[in-house]
C-alpha cells in the first residue's frame, strides 16, 4: 500500500482551508494548510508536497508568484489555482507556467476532484508540468 499523498491548500479564506482541508482528508489525503504563499514557503512541507491548492489572489505573494518558487529551486510541484475573481490574462498565464487547473470559486467538486487526480498523476510520473 503506497503513502499518501500529501497536498497544500494555500487561501488566505480560513472558511475555504477549512472546506478544501475536509474534503481531502476526507478522500484520504494528508493536508497541510497555510493562510498565505509565504507561510507555504517557510515550512518544512515545501519537500514532500505532491500537489499545491491555491488561491490566486492573496495579500502579499499571489497564487501565480508562488508557482514560480519551487521551479527556481529546481523541483516541479503541480499547481490547482482556485479564485473568486477569474481573469483570462492570469489564468492564461499560470497554465503556461503548468497549471493543471485554474478553478473559480464557488468549486464544482466533480472538476475539483478531475484536476487533483491528474496533478498527483504528473507528480508520480514525474511530470508535474
Amino acid at each position: 500500500m503506497s503513502e499518501p499523498a500529501i497536498i497544500a491548500v494555500v487561501d488566505d479564506d480560513a472558511s475555504v482551508r477549512a472546506t478544501t482541508d475536509s474534503l481531502l482528508r476526507s478522500l484520504g489525503y494528508v493536508v497541510h494548510t497555510f493562510a498565505s504563499a509565504e507561510d507555504f514557503l517557510r515550512s518544512s512541507h515545501l519537500s514532500d508536497t505532491s500537489c499545491v491548492i491555491a488561491d490566486i489572489h492573496m495579500p502579499g505573494m499571489c497564487g501565480v508568484e508562488l508557482q514560480a518558487h519551487p521551479l527556481i529551486q529546481g523541483r516541479r510541484l503541480p499547481f490547482i489555482f482556485i479564485t473568486a475573481f477569474p481573469d483570462e490574462r492570469v489564468r492564461a498565464r499560470a497554465l503556461r507556467a503548468g497549471a493543471i487547473g485554474y478553478l473559480t470559486k464557488p468549486v464544482e467538486e466533480h472538476s475539483f476532484i478531475q484536476c487533483l487526480n491528474m496533478a498527483l498523476e504528473r507528480h508520480r510520473s514525474g511530470n508535474a508540468e
